[in-house]
């Protein structure tokens, strides 16, 4: 469950990097919310790991974006797992899907060609952390 956490995350951070986060959003009456996603683990992170979290905006168009995140285990960048996420705009008003905005679109372009990557610790023994968002 920490590995889409970690998704989650890094997809926001990319999302505000980009210029198009959550403020931006709710200025033009939208937002995203998942609708798919589907994690492919390859090993295990342990006590101790530090991990890379790598993003790629993947697809928007109509009123989909799809990203796929890559989590690798820092020192080696063995391949942990990889994360692919199926995101819908909607309308705030209404919970609707609309027409991702075209500015929307284009900024995404740009960040497609310019992934980000972010280093965290492993994961922790013990309750998972509390977070707040």
């Amino acid at each position: 469950a920490v590995y889409l956490s970690w998704a989650e995350e890094i997809a926001t951070a990319h999302a505000e990097a980009a210029g198009y986060g959550r403020e931006w959003s709710e200025r033009r009456g939208g937002g995203w919310v998942i609708r798919r996603t589907e994690i492919t683990y390859h090993q295990p992170a342990v006590y101790g790991d530090e991990v890379e979290l790598t993003v790629t905006v993947e697809l928007v168009k109509g009123a989909r974006g799809v990203r796929r995140t890559a989590i690798r285990r820092a020192p080696d960048r063995v391949l942990l797992a990889e994360v692919l996420t199926e995101w819908v705009w909607v309308r705030l008003t209404d919970g609707r899907p609309t027409q991702v905005p075209r500015e929307l679109v284009d900024l995404a372009a740009a960040a497609t060609a310019a992934t980000i990557a972010r280093r965290r610790p492993g994961p922790r023994a013990g309750p998972p952390a509390q977070t707040r968002g």
